[in-house]
């Protein structure tokens, strides 16, 4: 619950400290006074968006802190979830300077806005979830008996269940157009393959047969360079081989006279084996080269292909054209194999679907059970609070399966027992959806875990025995939660537990506005004011006297 509100330099507040009571604490005040200022400030703290234009002096900064105590169980999922310090008293501070810059903290932690709004969905219904405007919203008719239901589980089981439909069907329809789009080019892409598999190319075998074929082109030059060289080492009328051998054993003839001969002799006798060895090589080499026209022409033919695919895919080497071929074969085996995971992912599409419409199928049944203990539940209030003749009627359709189950749910009106049964949001008036929005209020708290319900002027267009019953309403309300009522109805302010009397006072020639909490007699005083006056009659005393005690 709100302990307590500060608020520091806002609108027409220079300074201002409220101490709220744990059950129904009632503003009142005139008109212009500053009841709302009261409720924009709090709603800094709860996330709204910031308006530097909103600064009482120009200079400062405005400062609004509200001091909450919460159960921990209440808020400790999000306070694991953003790594905050969780203690028995919650500090929400919001800091917005001349400038326009805001900061938001949560016991001294610094927090985003996002972050501020969630928590206070933790904490205050002011003015969002269950808004007067949102009343004819079919979500909010929605999340009413869900409320009512109060199986959250169940709900967040089939909601992550719809996800997880969600993806499966995102899948599917990905894999279908992978297909369509893949069928397309499936059949060029089948032919480019065979085309290369035809070709049939091993590894770097066009740059082997370039190499062969500038071979085969030069065999006879080749040939007769070798001939000659093996003629001239072995073969002549003096060959090389032979004057080299006749030069070595001349040398060695001379090795008992100098001690550096036989070395020499040595070398001779090496240069002799070595050019021995490249006659052989020579003889070898020439013997396997042979001009053949005919591979001439197949090895021609061979890398003619091989330039007219290279140019084709835009490469240069033969293994670039491999990479392609192996890219062609996956391309074609993968749509191929797209089929059998359509028919797979369809399976499973239909599994989750049939899962979904059974669990929809419990979720429209526990609904359809609260609806009419729901609608003779408001009908009763409405009575209670003024309007004896209005019906609210829950209509519950099956639809198509959505995160939230296959219901379209309506609130259904009629102001005047016509049995014409309209929208709510297209029926009634303001003032009755004020008081419809109190009945449901009423019957929803007991199911929403909000610990602080504010209400503003909730009591629009009603007055009497109404307002009375308004009052009730909202004093069985503050046994289990904490009330803020702002009201001019001096019925619903003789329930309070703690009244508090909001007033504009001048100083130093500003206007600014105070809040200050009655005595008993101020109250009496107070409500007999709004009964009668500025001057109030005894008799108003008197019956004012009586709504307090």
């Amino acid at each position: 619950m709100l302990q307590r509100l500060i608020i520091k330099n806002y609108a027409i507040i220079d300074h201002l400290e409220v101490d709220f009571s744990g059950n129904l604490n009632v503003i009142t005040g005139e008109t212009g006074a500053g009841k709302s200022i009261l409720l924009g400030a709090l709603s800094l703290i709860l996330g709204e968006r910031a308006d530097p234009g909103v600064l009482f002096d120009k200079t400062g900064k405005c400062v609004i802190e509200g001091v909450f105590k919460v159960k921990k169980s209440q808020v400790a999922v999000f306070f694991q979830q953003h790594e905050l310090d969780l203690e028995d008293l919650l500090i929400i501070r919001r800091e917005i300077s001349a400038a326009g810059k805001s900061r938001a903290f949560v016991n001294d932690t610094p927090v985003n806005i996002s972050q501020l709004s969630e928590l206070s969905s933790y904490l205050v219904d002011l003015h969002q979830q269950f808004d007067t405007l949102e009343l004819g919203n079919s979500d909010f008719q929605r999340q009413v008996i869900d409320a009512l239901v109060n199986h959250p589980a169940t709900l967040q089981q089939y909601h992550t269940m719809f996800l997880q439909y969600q993806q499966v069907q995102r899948k599917y329809k990905q894999l279908q157009d992978n297909r369509d789009h893949a069928n397309k080019e499936l059949d060029y892409n089948k032919f480019l393959l065979d085309e290369l598999l035809e070709a049939d190319f091993s590894p770097n075998e066009i740059e082997e047969l370039d190499n062969e074929l500038q071979l085969l082109t030069h065999a006879e030059e080749i040939k007769n360079t070798l001939n000659r060289i093996f003629f001239q080492l072995k073969e002549d009328e003096q060959p090389i081989l032979q004057q080299l051998k006749q030069l070595q054993s001349s040398l060695q003839s001379l090795s008992s006279f100098h001690k550096d001969v036989p070395a020499l002799s040595e070398r001779l006798l090496s240069a002799y084996v070595e050019l021995q060895d490249i006659a052989s090589e020579v003889e070898s080499i020439n013997d396997q080269v042979q001009y053949d026209a005919q591979r001439i022409e197949t090895v021609n033919d061979r890398i003619a292909l091989g330039y007219r695919l290279f140019k084709k895919h835009a490469v240069q080497t033969t293994d670039e054209l491999l990479t392609i071929k192996n890219a062609l074969t996956v391309k074609v085996e993968s749509v191929l194999n797209l089929d059998e995971e359509l028919a797979a992912l369809e399976q499973e599409q239909q599994q989750l679907h049939d899962k979904l419409l059974k669990a929809a199928t419990v979720i429209t049944a526990a609904r359809q059970e609260q609806a009419s203990p729901f609608e003779k539940k408001v009908n009763t209030l409405l009575a209670q609070v003024g309007m004896p003749n209005a019906r609210l009627k829950v209509e519950i359709v099956p639809g198509e399966l959505n995160p939230y189950g296959q219901d379209n749910i309506e609130f259904l009106f009629d102001a005047n027992k016509s049995n014409q049964f309209a929208p709510v949001g297209k029926v009634a008036s303001g003032g009755e959806l004020s008081r419809l929005m109190l009945c449901i209020k009423s019957l929803v708290a007991q199911s929403v875990a909000l610990p602080t319900l504010i209400f503003d002027e909730i009591d629009t267009g009603i007055s009497g025995e109404a307002a009375r019953q308004v009052g009730v309403i909202l004093k069985n309300l503050a046994m289990a939660h904490q009330i803020i009522c702002i009201t001019h109805q001096p019925q619903i302010a003789g329930k309070a537990d703690a009244h508090y009397f909001v007033y504009k006072d001048a100083k130093a020639d500003k206007v600014t506005t105070s809040v200050r909490l009655l005595s008993e007699e101020e109250r009496i005083n107070k409500i007999a004011q709004m009964l009668s006056g500025e001057k109030p009659t005894a008799a108003a005393l008197e019956n004012a006297r009586e709504m307090v005690r």
